[in-house]
């Protein structure tokens, strides 16, 4: 007999009332990422980028960090919290960027170029983190870049798109691993085009996840959280948001007089900028979680300590960068 759906099982059930009481009697912490349906950022203890929420959760006394987010997002919690129980809604929540670079095809192109380092973002897997030598993020990667001597041979994984915004802008020429992010890859030139001859003089701000062609007509650069502040500190009223919209609802909260538009996607008529991956957490699936303490990360601790040595390499190169997602103006 097949299970019961969460939906069949929990019907009739105040989610949000016993979310609550779980948190209380687990001592949990709930983390959500910007891209989780805003009913679900509405509920959470911190709204953030991926790194910001996993140091918050370290910093605060909870033993359970329920993350709402991506199994990488989750790991990385794990690799700084070892000693809090990590759940995750639903562990298919995954990433395209981290499937677009196993471990195993990572360490032997690793292996075939030895005296290249490995600038990796931070969406991987917890055991290609332990195969490189500095993690970065959107935010801190520009810091990063600008303090590694300009002889020195660098790959550059999973995210082409993000490699090759560095290499342009700091004229860097790296081995760039062939992943992307197919939320980002979906966004379309000819409907921003057609989007900003609709809204003459209207800025655009895009994650350096995007394409070139996308990246070309974008007035601000930066990461969710740099994108967040630019729409609260522009002097305009209207932005056009080329990331996954649910950034919008904390820009809407923050900026509550000013209009905020979603690139659009394929034809203009498709939800293809909404991350599949990140829609797979629910707010029935967040109390079982809770209830039930699974699905639980559990990581290898050769792998943990591997993949903390590069992400605490990033923290000492560019502690400061850290939520505040700032790559600055195209």
């Amino acid at each position: 007999m097949n299970a019961p759906t969460p939906r069949e099982n929990l019907q009739g059930l105040d989610l949000l009332a016993e979310i609550k009481r779980l948190k209380k009697e687990r001592n949990a912490v709930i983390l959500a990422h910007y891209y989780q349906k805003p009913e679900i950022q509405d509920l959470a203890d911190f709204v953030g980028d991926s790194l910001e929420l996993s140091k918050r959760a370290a910093e605060t006394d909870a033993d359970v960090i329920a993350f709402c987010g991506v199994k990488f997002m989750a790991e990385t919690a794990k690799i700084l919290s070892p000693q809090k129980t990590v759940i995750l809604p639903d562990m298919a929540a995954g990433c395209s960027l981290e499937d677009a670079c196993p471990p195993g095809k990572f360490k032997a192109f690793r292996e075939a170029h030895p005296d290249h380092i490995a600038l990796t973002y931070i969406n991987c897997s917890a055991e290609v983190k332990a195969l490189s030598d500095i993690i970065v993020t959107s935010s801190s990667a520009e810091t990063i870049l600008s303090k590694i001597p300009p002889e020195q041979k660098i790959i550059f994984g999973p995210d082409r798109h993000l490699g090759g915004y560095l290499s342009r802008k700091f004229n860097r020429d790296m081995l760039l691993w062939p992943g992307v992010c197919i939320v980002h890859e979906a966004f379309s030139e000819t409907e921003l085009l057609k989007l900003k001859a609709q809204h003459p003089g209207v800025p655009v701000a895009a994650h350096p996840e995007c394409p070139p062609h996308i990246i070309d007509h974008a007035d601000y650069v930066g990461s969710t959280s740099g994108i967040l502040q630019y729409a609260q500190t522009m002097k305009g009223d209207t932005l056009i948001v080329a990331t996954e919209p649910h950034i919008i609802h904390q820009m809407e909260k923050a900026e509550s007089t000013k209009t905020f538009i979603g690139a659009p996607g394929a034809d203009g008529n498709c939800a293809c900028n909404i991350c599949p991956y990140m829609a797979l957490n629910t707010m029935e699936k967040l109390y079982l979680a809770l209830r039930d303490l699974q699905p639980q990360i559990h990581l290898d601790e050769t792998v943990r300590l591997g993949a903390k040595k590069s992400l605490d390499r990033m923290l000492e190169m560019a502690s400061g960068t850290v939520g505040k997602g700032d790559l600055g103006r195209a």
